[in-house]
């Protein structure tokens, strides 16, 4: 007999996997959720939260992640991957927090799997060439050995004749856990393929398929005719496995749960594009916005917590972010809408015009400088125009949880509304508010952001003027800075660098110099100082130091006021010093 683990077994039937529902599995020794996605791809993992080991099959299926019941941790859809920790909200996991799988492949109404099976599931041609009809699986405290012995010697009465007990038995042996019986009487004839899954040394579950679905008429009382045979067969198979010794248990592998792995992510240290993905699909999602969905071109793409953006390096040499605009869990693409700028500087109009489906492009792993919170009782999310892209995969983790929220999407007209399948899903969550002027948009601003409670948090993300005014008014409504969240497209402000100026590195011992017309993020390269980046713009926050001592001039439209205030942090690409010395914490 071959290795158990390098086999494909049948871990549960497809009618195990109802929508939103997770079945707790087991296998040589192991235990493991099995569910089905919304896409429906099945996935097998090992049955706990890698936080503190409770079982993933009593948390929820929400269709694209399951959610550990104790704690909350969220694992995708695919890749298992961790993608929201509660105790940290407002971060993105680090990538390394990934669950084990196991490969999954559904067929004849079974879903098999296996620890390290080689090859693909077996093929039975007899069920390849018949209609297979999936009877009750049933658990037996036996071996897997013991169950086959009985299994040589069951009986039943074929379709069409399940009275008496008179039908000639054939057995047909499928190789290691599996073999075929035929009943033949009178006039009828019935094959019955039988699985046998070893669950532990001394626990087995006999999982069997008819070659041909009986008529509907039929198939309750075949199923108990089975059900009745087989829970005769179990008997028998118990009572023959006390009279032997008790096995010495299977001891699955089980990794241990690393400290580490509950430690955020360093952030990256530079402007690295390690992914390489293919253009699937290219589609103009509205006027002036051309959609693109990519697709990895090897491992599988790592996932991201809604508001994440990715570098996309460009034919042309140059690098721009995009949101992701796809729901969490669904890591099979990531998906973005570029805005064709009129003042395009080679950005958009190289996305547009030259890039097309089936063109392989150089990307980041996703960064998130504008996390979303789940733990708001009421979410209001504005956005204007190409800013409602981080938006919908916001919206599309919070409406499977059942939190309150409303997207207010801004635009000049309908043409221009982008991702309007995305859209149409959300219904009523959605206000749309059309051709409006600066002074119509600033009274609709006020009325959306009246009430603010305690339990409400606010994301805003648009043109430059729009944020300024949403800025105000929300500052005005008693919204505090906490809880009203901005991303920008771009900064806007005029830089001044005329300033000159010392950095003191704390961590490092190094004192530098930086000249008027050179940022702190170019001194500090310049000088092999390792520093992450994005838009190099003052929008993103990427580039955000500690700062210990000095005077700071803010000229980033990142951070908020009181962060400004505190004087404790500065965005190196763009702001400078008003004081001769600023200590950094690096």
């Amino acid at each position: 007999m071959n290795d158990p683990k390098s086999l494909w077994h049948p871990v549960a039937t497809s009618i195990d996997l109802p929508r939103h529902h997770i079945f707790h599995g087991q296998l040589l020794g192991r235990e493991v959720a099995v569910w089905r996605a919304d896409d429906d791809f099945v996935n097998v993992w090992e049955n706990r939260c890698l936080h503190r080991g409770v079982r993933l099959s009593i948390g929820t299926n929400d269709g694209n992640e399951l959610t550990c019941r104790y704690h909350g941790w969220r694992y995708a859809n695919r890749s298992a991957g961790c993608t929201y920790i509660p105790a940290h909200p407002a971060d993105a996991p680090a990538r390394t927090i990934c669950n084990r799988t196991f490969p999954a492949v559904e067929r004849y109404g079974l879903v098999w799997s296996g620890e390290d099976p080689v090859g693909e599931p077996p093929l039975v041609p007899m069920l390849d060439d018949g209609t297979p009809f999936t009877l009750r699986s049933l658990p037996v405290n036996a071996s897997a050995e013991i169950v086959l012995a009985q299994l040589r010697d069951h009986r039943f009465q074929p379709v069409g004749a399940l009275d008496g007990d008179h039908a000639a038995m054939a057995v047909t042996e499928l190789g290691d856990f599996a073999l075929a019986l035929t009943a033949t009487g009178a006039n009828y004839h019935s094959t019955a393929v039988f699985f046998v899954q070893p669950v532990d040394s001394d626990r087995s579950v006999i999982r069997a398929v008819l070659t041909d679905t009986p008529a509907d008429s039929e198939q309750i009382a075949v199923l108990r005719h089975h059900a009745t045979r087989l829970g005769q067969l179990v008997a028998l198979a118990e009572t023959a496995a006390t009279d032997q010794p008790a096995p010495e248990p299977m001891v699955a592998t089980i990794d241990q749960v690393s400290l580490a792995l509950s430690v955020m992510p360093e952030r990256e240290t530079n402007r690295s594009a390690p992914l390489r993905v293919q253009v699937a699909r290219k589609w103009e999602t509205a006027h002036d916005i051309m959609a693109f969905e990519l697709v990895s071109t090897g491992n599988p793409l790592p996932t991201f917590q809604p508001g994440a953006h990715i570098d996309v390096h460009l034919p042309n040499g140059l690098v721009r972010q995009y949101s992701i605009t796809n729901g969490p869990g669904d890591t099979a693409c990531y998906r973005i809408g570029v805005k064709l700028e009129a003042e395009s500087t080679g950005g958009s109009q190289a996305l547009h015009d030259t890039v097309n489906e089936g063109d392989v492009l150089a990307i980041s792993e996703p960064r998130n400088n504008f996390p979303l919170r789940r733990d708001a009782l009421r979410t209001v999310f504005i956005a204007g125009g190409i800013g409602v892209t981080p938006m919908l995969a916001m919206t599309q983790a919070l409406q499977p949880m059942g939190l309150a929220f409303e997207l207010h999407y801004f635009a000049q007209a309908e043409e221009h509304l982008a991702f309007d399948e995305i859209r149409s899903t959300l219904g009523d969550y959605v206000t749309v508010h059309l051709g409006l002027s600066p002074g119509e948009t600033s009274a609709e601003l006020t009325r959306v952001l009246q009430g603010y409670d305690h339990a409400n948090q606010a994301y805003i993300c648009g043109p430059g003027p729009m944020l300024e005014a949403a800025r105000t008014i929300a500052a005005e409504a008693g919204w505090p800075d906490q809880a009203v969240h901005f991303e920008y497209f771009k900064n806007t402000t005029e830089i001044d660098d005329s300033s000159s100026f010392e950095i003191a590195l704390a961590r490092s011992a190094v004192t530098l110099q930086v000249p008027s017309g050179t940022t702190i993020l170019e001194v500090l390269r310049d000088h092999g100082v390792a520093m992450p980046s994005s838009c190099e713009q003052g929008a993103c926050g990427t580039c955000v130091v500690p700062v210990i001592e000095g005077d700071i001039d803010h000229q980033d439209v990142h951070l908020k006021q009181t962060e400004r205030d505190a004087g404790d942090q500065i965005m190196t690409c763009v702001s400078r010093a008003t004081s001769d010395r600023l200590v950094l914490d690096i």
